[in-house]
């Protein structure tokens, strides 16, 4: 009768410290799971979660630092950050710093939009075409569905992304406002 007391006390006991252990490490290395809004970039939730830029590229799949308002980010955390980053660059520190930076500097200038701007360019393009400058429908054509007619020819990415500024600066005058008016209308 002692020997099954103890041992009931003693399983007890070892289900509490493994369910105690569980816990913490479930907590230590929890994600944060973040909503994008309005204005939101890859760079200022890597610093208002302790993460970093390349981590939670890694974590969600994200090519150019492109997000989405209304999108649903997983953020690492900061130890989960660092052995990310640690594990994608064998660089030092300042390198991989100079490289992000490159990257977005480069992601702005190749979009010609910065801040919302962006962010609401790429909801349209996500809704347009799922981010595609191949993607077709009709005489419609690449990442932002613009009529052939439009691109006189020139299915290049770079002709998308200014013959796209140039259509919604004259009809809507901002990224913004074209998102508005998709949102409201299921086009733009």
């Amino acid at each position: 009768m002692n020997i099954k007391k103890a041992l009931v006390t003693t399983l007890g006991t070892v289900a509490v410290v493994g369910a105690g252990i569980f816990a913490t490490n479930d907590t230590a290395n929890a994600d944060v799971k973040v909503t994008v809004k309005q204005g939101d970039s890859v760079w200022s939730l890597a610093n208002k979660y302790d993460s970093s830029i390349n981590a939670i590229e890694k974590a969600n799949s994200l090519t150019n630092d492109l997000i989405y308002v209304g999108q649903t980010l997983n953020v690492p955390n900061s130890t989960q950050a660092a052995s990310v980053a640690n594990n994608t660059y064998s660089h030092t520190t300042s390198q991989a710093t100079t490289n992000t930076t490159t990257n977005t500097s480069t992601a702005s200038a190749s979009t010609g939009v910065s801040g919302s701007e962006a962010s609401a360019k790429a909801w349209i393009a996500n809704k347009e075409s799922s981010g595609s400058y191949s993607a077709r429908n009709g005489q419609y054509v690449g990442k932002y569905q613009l009529s052939s007619s439009y691109l006189n020819g020139d299915y290049s990415a770079a002709n998308q992304e200014k013959v796209a500024n140039s259509y919604v600066n004259s009809r809507y005058g901002s990224w913004s406002a074209a998102q508005a008016f998709w949102q409201s209308h299921g086009w733009y």
